[in-house]
């Protein structure tokens, strides 16, 4: 893991797929990837979704049905990249200013013998505003993107 620029998060796996079932996984299956302690209702999340198409959404649906969307789908390069926002301020509550909201960018990129690279960026924190620096600190540590990634390669491994 490293920041780059201050504002940005980046970390980087390898996988032992090809990019398009690598795409698929995370695009189809992220439900299974997302912590589920990382809840912003007041029910427990039954599920989460991405819409894997550009103005889809990123959201949970809760146990009672309700709905948090939590983040907007910018760009779809399948199976290659994938741009999402993320509508989470440094309060843990969701944004509803764009121009507010950071930006989450995941690319799949083919390596030798059939592997893939993913590389995620968390850019722009600094849009958040006051408090964005804790931000980019949660995401980047071990409750934050590493453990969506960990869960992710392990999805993957087991099929």
């Amino acid at each position: 893991m490293s920041r780059g620029n201050d504002d940005a998060v980046h970390l980087e796996i390898e996988i032992d797929v090809a990019p398009e079932r690598a795409f698929q996984v995370f695009t189809q299956r992220f439900d299974q990837i997302k912590v589920r302690r990382h809840n912003l209702m007041p029910v427990d999340i039954a599920e989460t979704v991405v819409e894997p198409w550009k103005g889809g959404r990123l959201y949970d649906r809760g146990a009672d049905g309700q709905l948090c969307q939590w983040g907007r789908v910018l760009a779809v390069e399948a199976p290659h990249r994938l741009v999402f926002s993320w509508d989470i301020s440094p309060r843990w509550q969701l944004e509803p200013d764009p121009a507010r909201c950071s930006e989450v960018e995941v690319t799949f990129a083919a390596i030798d013998g059939g592997r893939t690279r993913v590389r995620l960026e968390h850019r722009h924190l600094d849009r958040h505003g006051e408090g964005w620096e804790g931000e980019r600190d949660a995401v980047a540590g071990d409750d934050g993107w590493p453990i969506y990634l960990a869960q992710y390669r392990d999805l993957v491994a087991g099929g």
